[in-house]
């Protein structure tokens, strides 16, 4: 598991096991949002183990699955739900990490006062390219 800090109190990170959330807790994380899909992969049949080890630890737990690249309103209304409702700090983690920094890219950038420069070097100093969420951002 890698975690990428992309602003003060959210971070992403590449698939999440039961066991590497005691590494988040033990971070200091207070929330887990989950963009994984149930039986995407063989190690993701679905997110009921993570879900119990999460409520275990002690950490708040959201679930808004989807499928890579495609992201609808309702998904992107409900990631900036949580990030608004979550406690900080907040990981959010996928496959790759990449479905994460695309949902938070695209709540914050329908915040007033963005400055979608700044988001789109954070996700490049995450790893992942920033030309894809300029596209989707329609920068």
């Amino acid at each position: 598991m890698q975690i990428q800090h992309l602003e003060s109190g959210f971070a992403i990170a590449d698939a999440v096991t039961p066991a590497d959330l005691d590494e988040i807790a033990r971070r200091g994380f207070r929330a887990v949002i989950c963009n994984r899909r149930p039986g995407e992969a063989e190690d993701h049949p679905d997110d009921r183990p993570l879900k119990a080890r999460a409520a275990e630890l002690g950490l708040a737990w959201r679930c808004i699955p989807v499928t890579p690249g495609d992201y609808g309103e309702a998904d992107i209304a409900a990631f900036s739900q949580s990030l608004d409702e979550l406690p900080a700090p907040i990981l959010a983690f996928c496959r790759t990490g990449k479905r994460a920094v695309h949902l938070w890219a695209h709540a914050r950038s329908r915040e007033a006062g963005c400055d979608i420069p700044a988001l789109l070097a954070a996700a490049h100093a995450a790893g992942h390219d920033p030309q894809p969420i300029r596209e989707m951002l329609k920068v």
